[in-house]
């Protein structure tokens, strides 16, 4: 059965991006620059982690030959078809940081990483006679310059882009193969290939948060902050993945899909909940009760400047799930998993809100733009998850494992 994009439901995206249109146009007028840019980086971000967390799982059940999951496994490729799109957002905001349209990364500003101001006005690293102290210089970002410098920036973020969209349309040129020539051959190379992108990925969703996120607040380093990034990214997948599967089903597609499917998908945003709240919890515990001034300074600005959203957010990201998603039943009630994945769907955008926003502008604002820009990125992921799931019938045909996916039950 194949999935028609409805003109209502199109119209209604089409009217969400005029809406982040307008944002953005108003947007590049605004007085603050970095919040501007900062709230494109935000949902640039938060909606490609949401793809790549997507292709991640899809992957997964490639390396584990998970049968149950078969069923659903177009909806996890209509999720990741935003890649490309997230891939260009996020290479503007760098390119906009480069040529100085704002000040998200600090550390790409050339002049914090000389020491000395020369009588001719020029920078350099070495003592002359007249030279004096740079006013400007970070020797802390200077001693990060090896890694943080604008040539090996972006050639680490073209690595990671290039490697995920190569992945993305492998696996889904293969997917649709499949479809027609059926047998194992396919399912094989899959099979074997997932171990290498499983490799690089490991690496790649750990160095992609250092460079992206984390470098926004260049003095402060967290060794757990890849996996806390990874977690986030992944939830908010799983999420994204259980309301779609639900709104299919309501229209009447993907009859198959029966309850032990929809409880299994339950299951993996219950337990990556409870993955990224232990690891917030251990990075926040551990920086807080250690008390050391460099690292403490991260969570004191957060706390002091953003503290509703901040403890809000981890309030709905944790006891949410672990209170009402708990029962058996509930990870099977499909009222249940759309209205707490919403809620926690957006707690997780105001997770990665609170990621960018404060080492961006050192202000606390959530008003129009913030919304409107939300509203728009949300109508683009949208209609590019859809039109992707127009383009290739909802059940595969000629897996290996579908008839066991047909049959699951537990």
């Amino acid at each position: 059965m194949e999935f028609t994009f409805s003109k209502k439901t199109k119209l209604t995206t089409y009217v969400m991006m005029g809406i982040g249109a307008i944002a953005f146009i108003m947007g590049l007028f605004d007085a603050d620059h970095n919040r501007f840019w900062g709230n494109i980086l935000v949902n640039g971000f938060f909606f490609f982690a949401i793809a790549l967390g997507a292709l991640y799982f899809m992957v997964l059940q490639y390396a584990t030959e998970a049968a149950w999951a078969v069923l659903v496994k177009r909806v996890f490729e209509g999720i990741m078809s935003f890649l490309p799109i997230g891939a260009i957002i996020l290479l503007v905001v760098f390119l906009a940081g480069s040529f100085h349209w704002h000040h998200i990364y600090h550390w790409m500003d050339g002049n914090l990483y000389f020491e000395w101001l020369l009588p001719d006005g020029s920078l350099s690293h070495d003592m002359v006679e007249g030279a004096v102290a740079n006013p400007e210089y970070d020797a802390i970002i200077a001693g990060k310059s090896a890694y943080l410098n604008q040539p090996f920036f972006y050639i680490r973020t073209i690595a990671y882009l290039a490697t995920f969209l190569y992945f993305a349309n492998t696996f889904r040129k293969r997917s649709l193969l499949e479809d027609q020539v059926g047998g194992i051959e396919v399912h094989t190379k899959n099979y074997k290939k997932s171990a290498i992108f499983l490799i690089l990925f490991a690496v790649f969703s750990s160095t992609l948060s250092w460079d992206w996120i984390m470098s926004i607040d260049t003095h402060w380093f967290s060794t757990l902050f890849g996996w806390y990034v990874f977690s986030g990214m992944w939830v908010s997948a799983m999420i994204v993945a259980v309301i779609v599967t639900l709104y299919l089903k309501s229209k009447g597609y993907l009859p198959q899909v029966n309850n032990s499917h929809i409880h299994d998908l339950g299951k993996w945003m219950f337990a990556i909940s409870f993955l990224w709240s232990y690891l917030w919890f251990s990075q926040f515990l551990l920086i807080w009760y250690s008390d050391i001034p460099e690292e403490v300074t991260y969570f004191i600005e957060r706390i002091q400047d953003f503290k509703i959203p901040f403890f809000t957010m981890f309030f709905i990201n944790f006891a949410l799930p672990m209170v009402i998603l708990m029962a058996r039943d509930a990870k099977r009630n499909p009222k249940f998993l759309i209205a707490i994945g919403t809620i926690i769907f957006l707690g997780h955008f105001m997770d990665t809100f609170l990621l960018v926003m404060p080492g961006a502008t050192h202000h606390w604002h959530f008003g129009w733009m913030e919304v409107a820009l939300f509203i728009g990125f949300l109508g683009l992921f949208i209609n590019r998850v859809f039109k992707t799931l127009t383009k290739a019938p909802l059940t595969p045909a000629n897996h290996p494992y579908l008839d066991e996916s047909i049959h699951f039950n537990i």
